[in-house]
């Protein structure tokens, strides 16, 4: 339900045929940023070519995490140079299936004039409040390191 602010509408699609362990299938986004690409069950747990559910979500929570800490460090004063961004997830099976347990951050930020325990601050407020942190229900943990050249510029 609308709060009566922005909504936007966005979509993916998944196609699969055959079965769980043969079978695989394509996944496609409504920008077409992904457009028919493969998805298995090889490539989610053997490392085969192709996508997995995993990394799009780890790729979705980089991206989503990024992109608002660039938005609050703007709010607060700061331009960035640049902000680099690994989400590491990890899926672990358990007796009854799988789970995704965890969802690590690792961020190196060039920021101008931007002081570490600001920098964290904001960098923690991201993390807790982009829209995929606020949608995931994993422990979500991060690392945020300024590059030395952003305390001296």
């Amino acid at each position: 339900m609308s709060s009566g602010g922005f909504v936007a509408l966005r979509s993916g699609t998944a196609v699969w045929e055959g079965d769980g362990i043969e079978g695989g299938g394509f996944v496609s986004t409504e920008s077409g940023a992904l457009q028919v690409h493969p998805y298995a069950v090889g490539s989610r747990f053997k490392n085969a070519a192709g996508t997995n559910p995993e990394e799009l979500i780890a790729a979705a929570h980089a991206s989503s995490f990024t992109m608002y800490l660039s938005l609050i460090l703007a709010e607060a004063g700061f331009t960035v140079e640049r902000m680099d961004t690994t989400a590491l997830l990890t899926l672990e099976k358990y007796q009854h299936g799988f789970s995704i347990s965890n969802l690590h951050l690792v961020l190196t930020a060039s920021v101008p004039f931007a002081d570490d325990a600001t920098f964290q601050s904001l960098a923690i407020r991201a993390k807790e409040n982009c829209v995929v942190s606020k949608l995931l229900n994993a422990e979500i943990t991060l690392s945020a390191k300024l590059d030395e050249k952003s305390n001296s510029a």
